[in-house]
This record gives structure tokens, sequence and C-alpha cells, in this order.
């Protein structure tokens, strides 16, 4: 649970992050925040990996046929 709480909190502050982003002021704002964000994304995932390694937070492959739908559905021109 503990990780799990992590996880999310890491997930939310990447978000907050991606927000104060579009409205950040200076160059110097906007350095630290993308600095912050980084880190909160390669914490992100340095806990998902320890999660899903442990069972903790399995994830199902996908199946070939549902990639390449989804491929095709997002590969299609959008006419004008």
């Amino acid at each position: 649970d503990r990780a799990t709480d992590l996880l999310n909190t890491e997930k939310h502050l990447a978000s907050c992050y991606g927000s104060q982003l579009l409205e950040a002021a200076t160059p110097e704002v906007v350095a630290c925040l993308k600095e912050l964000q980084g880190s909160t994304y390669s914490m992100q995932e340095q806990l998902f990996a320890e999660m899903n390694s442990r069972g903790w937070y399995p994830v199902a492959k996908a199946e070939e046929q549902k990639l390449n739908q989804t491929k095709m559905k997002y590969s299609v021109p959008v006419s004008q």
C-alpha cells in the first residue's frame, strides 16, 4: 500500500508540474519546474519497475492484434 501511495503521489506531482510549466512566467521558473518534473518522472519509473518486479503492479502484455488496431486507428490521416 505504501508503494502504491508513493507511485500515485509521483504521478500527481508530475501532473502538477506539467500544469505549472504552462503558467510559468520566467525562464528560471521553467527550468526549475522541468528539473523537478524530470526527477518526478524518474522516481515514478523506478517505483513502477520495483513494484512490477515484485508482482505488486502486474501489467498484462497487449495482444498483437489490439496493438495493430490501435496503430491503424491513430495513423489514419485527419481529413480537412
